[in-house]
């Protein structure tokens, strides 16, 4: 198929002299095209809505969240669901990315990867795909082969499934459950599409995964009560988060995490509730995981 009426691979009039500006203009002519950006997003903001709602039933009922795309869209994808474990303490397991060519295609293009459908399927089902599952395929051009035979195949398993594209009339649309479309008109380098069709994608994926884990009950207020302390500045943050949600002071918020072995949520369902790590962490599986119910719950 031909892209010539894609938008994304259209000239951009603002930038059609771009080799012969100063990095100066260059930068303030890149910002502008960028901010944008997010008022493309803004305008997906119902499709988005419904799709992270889609993603956290099934999430909540023991299904995956599984991106899927090729090139720069996959790479976006196999980021969003690294970042989920460190952010929300969640299996690795349970947030999925997916990306044409494989681990090797995360850092170098892989050619002609992208053009199979049947590689797209295939590779759903490589990873033992459920009808519990939710899909999302990405796929700037909206029409990448790849793409659209993984949403196919996930569609015929029961799946919820949404598509990211930026391109109107876009073909995954058709093959999704919710179609999310920010149209952010030609690129600054016509057809460099990791430049604003990969900054909506990314601000899309971050929704989508941080509004199913805040569903999930994966925060508190705004804090991520659920995160794993790997680091130093990790460690530090769940210091700070015991301090703010109980009033302890720094270092009896250390102890308490001590005492709760790490778990953030467990040591602060202990203290505000004045009950043991044990008792803590059984209602907080009565609550579901969710940290304001522990906290209202009945003993």
């Amino acid at each position: 198929m031909l892209l010539d009426h894609l938008t994304t691979e259209s000239r951009n009039p603002a930038s059609e002299r771009l080799d012969a500006l100063s990095p100066i203009e260059l930068v303030r002519l890149m910002n502008e095209e960028d901010a944008s950006v997010a008022v493309a997003v803004g305008k997906e903001a119902e499709s988005i809505a419904r799709a992270i709602e889609g993603i956290s039933d099934r999430m909540k009922n023991g299904g995956r969240l599984i991106y899927v795309g090729a090139g720069t869209s996959g790479r976006l994808g196999v980021l969003d669901a690294a970042e989920c474990p460190p952010t929300f303490n969640s299996d690795p397991r349970q947030v999925v990315g997916v990306i044409a060519g494989g681990s090797e295609a995360l850092v170098r293009a892989i050619e002609g990867a992208e053009d199979s459908p049947e590689q797209g399927a295939e590779d759903l089902a490589g990873i033992g795909l459920e009808g519990a599952d939710a899909v999302v395929g990405i796929a700037t051009s909206g029409r990448t082969p790849y793409v659209l035979g993984a949403l196919e195949y996930a569609r015929k398993q029961g799946c919820f499934t949404a598509a990211i594209a930026c391109n109107r009339g876009a073909e995954v649309a058709l093959r999704a459950d919710v179609p999310i479309v920010p149209i952010v008109g030609p690129e600054i380098l016509s057809g460099s599409t990791r430049l604003k069709a990969g900054t909506a994608t990314k601000m899309v994926l971050n929704i989508l995964s941080t509004g199913a884990m805040v569903r999930l009950g994966k925060t508190f207020g705004n804090l991520m009560v659920d995160l794993r302390a790997t680091n130093e500045k990790l460690r530090a943050r769940t210091v700070r988060i015991v301090t703010a949600t109980t009033g302890v002071s720094a270092g009896d918020a250390q102890r308490l995490l001590d005492r709760c072995g790490g778990e953030l949520k467990t040591a602060i369902v202990a203290e505000r509730r004045g009950v043991s790590p044990a008792e803590a962490r059984r209602l907080l599986s009565g609550a579901g995981g969710r940290l304001r119910n522990a906290l209202d719950a009945e003993v």
